[in-house]
């Protein structure tokens, strides 16, 4: 399928449906002899999993992944690394009902007229269920990484109006909205399982910040660092903006205000979010996603169905109130393949 592959140098193509037997990656570009436990990729599993809170969804999938190849006595051979996950907890008799009506929020209407077919089973490739797949590459991305010192956090910092007020990187794994701030969390938290039980849903903002990274990664003048973070996240379904250091706040700022002014020890600033003219400064690199809310809701609405009548539908399943925890590992995932792409395009630039 067109669309499927992600990357230059670093490249995955992520496969499988929401209700099919399996999702999975294959990852090419993995530098070789890179020491990889399975372990290490499924603790990046186990934070996207669903069914991990109340504030989730209830669908059981453990995502236990299982590498078929590229992988030879722990460490990697160099040739592509094909990650399975299976799906053990499908439900497509849920949308028996509704298969014939478009969900309104959902990829159903465009799909079917891109393609005149759809998988009509919880949204076939345009699920977050696909997601899995990313975070599993990404996993393997990270390691890379890790052994170039970057580190990579994502964090929420609002959810349906409520605002992080503090920053506490302790606390981000210890609440399940997955937020910096534990005061707004349990704020959130109420809001979501509020919206839940009233059969609706809520979106966010989700922050990430890239520490450690050499400057002079970015390709003038299309490849652009933050245009490729830019396109890798708008790829995520849930995510519907993005914005790099002071964001669209620079509009109401003056130049002098703006830009980031250097010393003899670096930038005094960051405004610019550790990017200027789209290629890193070696400064961390800053970007705020905005999580649309849940498009699946019992709430009714109106839509019309395949035959062009209008219908009212309610989507009864079992769907995340609030996409902004699961979203986190995901928003990770993306940025460190980025990231490690831009290295090795870097390395490769220099070689020759």
């Amino acid at each position: 399928m067109a669309g499927s592959t992600f990357g230059e140098r670093l490249k995955m193509t992520t496969f499988g449906e929401s209700h099919g037997e399996a999702v999975g990656v294959i990852l090419e570009g993995v530098t070789p002899g890179v020491e990889l436990e399975e372990k290490e990729i499924q603790k990046q599993m186990d934070r996207r999993k669903p069914g991990q809170s109340s504030i989730t969804t209830p669908r059981k999938e453990y995502d236990k992944i299982r590498i078929v190849s590229g992988l030879f006595e722990g460490r990697t051979t160099g040739t592509p690394i094909c990650i399975l996950l299976n799906n053990t907890d499908m439900r497509p008799s849920a949308y028996d009902e509704i298969k014939s009506m478009y969900r309104p929020g959902h990829a159903d209407f465009p799909y079917e007229r891109k393609y005149g077919i759809r998988d009509y089973r919880g949204s076939g490739r345009a699920s977050g269920r696909e997601t899995a797949a990313r975070v599993a590459a990404g996993a393997v991305a990270r390691k890379l990484l890790e052994r170039r010192g970057v580190s990579i956090l994502a964090y929420t910092t609002e959810v349906g109006g409520i605002r992080c007020e503090s920053f506490d990187a302790d606390a981000i794994e210890r609440n399940d909205v997955r937020a910096c701030d534990p005061s707004a969390a349990e704020r959130m938290i109420s809001l979501i399982e509020q919206l839940a039980a009233e059969g609706d849903s809520c979106g966010g903002i989700v922050e990430c910040r890239i520490h450690g990274i050499a400057p002079g990664l970015g390709e003038p003048v299309f490849d652009k660092l933050d245009a490729e973070l830019a396109k890798a996240m708008l790829s995520i379904g849930a995510i519907k903006g993005i914005e790099f250091g002071t964001g669209f706040r620079g509009a109401s700022m003056r130049g002098s205000e703006h830009n980031d002014q250097m010393g003899a020890s670096g930038f005094r600033t960051n405004h610019a979010g550790g990017i200027l003219g789209g290629i890193s400064t070696g400064e961390d690199i800053m970007f705020r996603v905005v999580v649309k809310p849940t498009s699946s809701i019992s709430v009714p609405q109106q839509t019309m169905d395949t035959s062009g009548n209008e219908r009212e539908i309610r989507t009864i399943g079992r769907h995340d109130p609030c996409i902004c925890p699961r979203v986190v590992p995901v928003i990770e995932a993306m940025a460190c393949m980025v990231i490690e792409d831009h290295y090795k395009r870097q390395a490769a630039l220099l070689d020759e």
